[in-house]
């Protein structure tokens, strides 16, 4: 029996629209990963990008256990000397919720030369609209 590679050029992509009200963070973000990079499909090969579109909705809805709302902190650097910027969960769930799940997810995917075009897949939207419609996203629960 031989071993099936899949090529880049049989990839076939599909759309999935994930309500994030009232999910576990890091749970959520590890079965997004999943799906970004393909390993939900039987044809999943290692080497290539084969994964699915995936769109989250109600990103602001989130949840978080234990005290992780202050506890977790995020930190920036913005390039000069002292400037360090560290912002709390809570902080960022207000400002940007959309960079929460954007940053989970970023940890959960290998450290390769695919991520970047992984991540390109993920679109994330606070609110529960969202303008991908027009692709027929599957809605998905976990």
């Amino acid at each position: 029996m031989k071993t099936f590679m899949q090529k880049k050029e049989e990839v076939k992509r599909d759309w999935y629209v994930v309500d994030a009200t009232g999910k576990t963070l890091g749970r959520l973000a590890s079965e997004i990963a999943k799906i970004l990079m393909g390993k939900h499909k039987p044809t999943y090969t290692p080497h290539v990008d084969g994964g699915d579109f995936v769109v989250v909705v109600n990103a602001e809805k989130i949840y978080a256990s234990g005290r992780k709302l202050e506890n977790k902190i995020y930190y920036k650097h913005t390039g000069y000397f002292g400037h360090l910027k560290k912002a709390t969960l809570r902080e960022m769930l207000e400002k940007k919720p959309e960079e929460v799940i954007k940053l989970a997810v970023k940890g959960m995917l290998p450290k390769n030369k695919l991520r970047d075009r992984r991540l390109k897949r993920l679109k994330v939207y606070a609110g529960p609209e969202h303008p991908h419609s027009a692709q027929n996203p599957k809605p998905l629960e976990f």
